[in-house]
């Protein structure tokens, strides 16, 4: 890997940095001068990838070939089955609209990010407060929509819901610490914004919930009879952050 590939990689766990040092330049390779930078964000980029997380990438392409894709699907699928991967492909001419219209994911891309080749084609990027409040409002209420259709339907199994409680882990997490941008309020994390901002609502209904949330992130299990009143409370708990965001001027 170049050395500064290498120096982005290094704290990650070393399975991890080799397979997303081969991606990269399976990438470069299948793009050439079309590749303008590779992206990683999220828990990843933040230092905080846990087992059971997603590496999440940002190909930033001046244009989408179909022989570069075609090259790029092999290593695109080994690298999906060793670490995870989950890769965005975006165009440099639709980094302003992708960042206004999915407010949200790109505030999140803003706070966590690390450029693992090429120039960094965020610096600079603002996001309108007015996006980010009707983003952050459409995403927690989607949030809150599919979380009641997984208790409805899967109410009684904890092997099921501690797969949704996982999932749910990072959205909730990322819109906690847009709502604390949005309020003036300094975060170090997307998880402690949730727990702080879980605070703030309401610790006696929420504190036990996120610590499930926590395990099951790690793990992609709860406590057994646990999981129905753990994904009852994300319910709540995305509602209640959704009130807030109603607040926001």
């Amino acid at each position: 890997m170049p050395t500064s590939l290498n120096a982005a990689v290094a704290d990650l766990p070393a399975p991890v940095g080799t397979a997303l040092g081969e991606f990269v330049e399976a990438a470069r390779a299948a793009f050439g001068a079309s590749l303008r930078s590779v992206v990683l964000y999220g828990s990843a980029a933040e230092g905080r990838l846990r087992p059971t997380s997603d590496v999440n990438v940002i190909l930033v392409l001046d244009a989408f070939d179909r022989a570069g894709a075609d090259a790029l699907r092999g290593p695109l699928g080994a690298a999906r089955a060793t670490i995870r991967l989950a890769a965005m492909l975006l165009l440099t001419s639709e980094i302003g609209v992708a960042s206004e219209a999915f407010a949200a994911k790109f505030a999140d891309v803003l706070r966590r990010r690390r450029v693992l080749f090429g120039d960094d084609p965020f610096d600079g990027i603002a996001i309108p407060r007015t996006a980010e409040i009707a983003r952050l409002k459409q995403v927690l209420l989607n949030l809150a929509l599919r979380l009641r259709a997984s208790y409805a339907s899967s109410g009684d199994r904890d092997d099921l819901l501690a797969l949704v409680v996982a999932d749910a882990a990072g959205p909730l997490r990322a819109c906690a610490a847009t709502l604390r941008e949005l309020e003036g309020k300094s975060t170090t994390s997307g998880r402690e914004a949730l727990e702080s901002l879980a605070a703030e609502l309401s610790p006696e209904r929420y504190a036990a919930a996120l610590a499930r949330v926590s395990d099951a992130r790690q793990t992609r299990t709860l406590p057994p009879g646990t999981g129905a009143d753990t994904l009852f409370a994300l319910v709540e708990l995305a509602q209640d952050m959704r009130a807030r965001v109603e607040a926001l001027r």
